[in-house]
């Protein structure tokens, strides 16, 4: 089952700090949750100066369960990165070139 998340860094003067200070972690998680099959494709949210200000990301896993269970280790939530999170039921198409 694919999920759509959208997550919002906090709007503080120290939120690009924190995403910075996780960044790397994060990055490795995502490289494992891609090798394992469970990470499809994201990327960061910029604002209208570049600067990183959240993440979209397409998980694949069994169930949502199984997401949120994932989510509890994930650096930019233990990081206090992500402040408003969304979690959607999702489909990426299917389209061949």
């Amino acid at each position: 089952m694919q999920f759509l998340l959208s997550a919002y860094d906090g709007t503080d003067d120290m939120a690009l700090e924190r995403r910075m200070r996780a960044r790397e972690e994060h990055l490795a998680m995502v490289q494992n949750l891609k090798e394992s099959g469970n990470f499809i494709w994201g990327g960061a949210i910029l604002d209208d100066s570049d600067k990183m200000v959240g993440s979209v990301i397409v998980y694949d896993f069994e169930s949502r369960e199984e997401l949120e269970n994932m989510l509890k280790t994930e650096p930019y939530i233990k990081g206090d990165v992500w402040q408003n999170i969304k979690i959607e039921n999702f489909r990426l198409a299917n389209i061949q070139a």
